[in-house]
């Protein structure tokens, strides 16, 4: 199934996840406008942008290095990352994909042979194979990149600040936190006030008790600079102890497959997203310079 034509394909996905059809010359809520994106909109700084050690060149030139966690090096092989020579806590991440991370919190307890032998497996992954042909992924390198373990005070895990990002203009953040162990998710305004509608039922719902993080002005800022003439875009940033580090960035939420609720909001949503025109002959976009609406 994952190998069909692209319009085939989006059409297909959708149907399964959304129970609803899917009109690529029309499309009208949030999710099957990222079906579309995935086959019409394709400039090639998306592998770049999605790729978790190229975009930090990116990052650098748009907000600056002091955004960007340091990083203890990057390995195109398991075998090559030399544990011994690393700290005691630190973040795998593979750059070529979604949620394959290690998070070491005590590397006294790791089994390096069980470690690397994941590794090795996620290197052979293609994440527009894995899951619904996510165009921006599919030529990225595979490889290794490691960071810094990030530790806020009196927390255990670190809260995700998701910027949903419309030409340049941030409409809202999506807020998920302790992951590990109660994984909660909200949606919040720029003034972090809770808004009526959650990403996903699978989440437990945040409903109160979230402090306002001391930088979000700073990274609502950041986030449209990054977004700055891209249609849309989810930006991430982590407010470690009040300062601003960035996650990803990343242009099929969920893979299209969670919807918003309560139901209206992924029409109201998906308002915000207006995609770019189209040449006569229907071809993708392969240029930020050539967006028209």
């Amino acid at each position: 199934m994952r190998f069909l034509p692209s319009k085939l394909y989006v059409r297909i996905h959708y149907e399964y996840f959304s129970g609803k059809k899917l009109d690529l010359d029309d499309p009208i809520d949030f999710n099957a406008k990222i079906e579309w994106y995935k086959v019409f909109f394709r400039p090639k700084i998306l592998n770049t942008l999605v790729d978790k050690y190229a975009v930090r060149a990116y990052v650098e030139e748009k907000i600056g290095v002091q955004y960007l966690n340091e990083i203890y090096g990057v390995y195109n092989k398991a075998e090559d990352i030399p544990f011994d020579e690393l700290p005691n806590m630190f973040v795998i991440k593979a750059t070529h994909s979604s949620g394959h991370n290690v998070i070491v919190r005590d590397k006294s307890q790791l089994d390096i042979h069980k470690i690397v032998k994941q590794l090795n497996k996620w290197l052979k992954t293609n994440q527009y194979y894995r899951k619904g042909q996510e165009w921006a992924y599919k030529d990225v390198k595979p490889r290794y990149i490691i960071e810094k373990f990030l530790k806020e005070k009196d927390k255990d895990t670190l809260v995700d600040y998701k910027f949903y990002c419309f030409n340049g203009v941030p409409k809202f953040i999506d807020v998920h936190l302790d992951r590990e162990k109660d994984h909660k998710q909200g949606c919040f305004d720029l003034d972090f006030n809770i808004l009526p509608f959650g990403k996903s039922k699978n989440y437990k719902s945040i409903s109160e008790g979230l402090k306002k993080p001391e930088n979000l002005e700073e990274m609502v800022d950041l986030s449209k600079k990054l977004s700055e003439n891209i249609p849309f875009v989810r930006v991430d940033f982590y407010s470690v102890n009040g300062k601003s580090f960035f996650g990803e960035m990343t242009f099929y939420p969920s893979d299209a497959r969670n919807a918003f609720y309560p139901e209206e909001y992924n029409k109201i949503i998906g308002d915000y997203f207006q995609l770019p025109k189209l040449n006569a002959s229907k071809t993708p976009i392969t240029s930020l310079k050539d967006l028209k609406y």
